[in-house]
């Protein structure tokens, strides 16, 4: 059993909703990367999503665009989103850590030198936005082969033959992207959220994680009554940079307890 799927076993019987947060890998620094990270455990988050800085983000919109250009200019690269990992693990995070971001920088880094690099770097998974399932064997084959699972996105736009494409190879959860859309925070939810959701529910029976514009405490509640997990990326950037610098970090944490009622220590 993985630990993402350990996570979501544990999430189910203390019957409540889990948090995803997200974070940029080296925006704005690698450093703050890793206290942001550490916010996120204190806030009580459940796992963590690390994006991984691409020149093309095509599900992104301008907040996580922005983020990633400024990585990269850092000379962010997929090896340093390990290095990030290892020092998470070296430094007593035990939720589980899930690399977010698209096929090609994996590829291109030689996918299972990566993979096995990321398994004992201490990756629990990975979320490819732009790998269809018709072209996953390979990368399944790897994350399956290292005790990692591979997450795909689903949307209200999916087919019931693509949920049911999707639902054969997918492991730990399933991302349900909220809108048509690209990321960003928004003030309301879908109003065609839970008939999507329902319609997810009939090809599997893996956990199910909504993502993109969810941005408030409220929004969080209301998926809850609907899935197992939200996932909190741009909102966090955009209150992130909107703060003083040296009450950043504690906005954050603020942030996250606020939306999951708890804190850890």
């Amino acid at each position: 059993m993985s630990r993402i799927t350990e996570t979501f076993a544990r999430l189910r019987a203390e019957r409540r909703t889990g948090l995803i947060p997200f974070a940029t890998v080296g925006y704005p620094d690698v450093e703050t990367t890793i206290a942001l990270v550490h916010c996120f455990v204190a806030g009580g988050a459940d796992l963590v999503e690390l994006g991984v800085p691409f020149s093309d983000p095509l599900a992104d919109g301008a907040t996580i665009q922005r983020a990633s250009q400024h990585a990269l200019q850092q000379g962010v690269t997929p090896w340093t989103c390990l290095d990030v990992v290892k020092r998470l693990r070296a430094e007593g995070v035990t939720l589980p850590l899930i690399l977010m971001g698209y096929y090609n920088p994996w590829l291109q880094a030689g996918l299972e030198r990566y993979i096995a690099a990321a398994a004992t770097a201490g990756v629990d998974g990975f979320i490819a936005v732009d790998l269809p399932p018709e072209e996953a064997g390979d990368m399944k084959a790897l994350t399956t082969a290292h005790n990692q699972d591979l997450i795909f996105l689903v949307a209200p736009t999916s087919s019931d033959e693509r949920l049911e494409a999707v639902a054969r190879l997918a492991s730990g959860f399933l991302y349900c992207v909220s809108v048509t859309g690209v990321t960003g925070a928004r003030a309301q939810l879908n109003e065609e959220l839970p008939a999507f959701i329902a319609r997810v529910r009939r090809h599997t029976d893996l956990p199910l994680a909504v993502g993109f514009g969810i941005s408030r405490p409220e929004h969080v509640a209301r998926i809850g009554e609907l899935c197992e997990a939200a996932v909190v990326a741009s909102a966090i950037i955009d209150l992130f940079d909107a703060a003083p610098p040296e009450e950043r970090l504690g906005r954050v944490r603020d942030f996250v307890e606020a939306i999951t009622g708890r804190r850890r220590t």
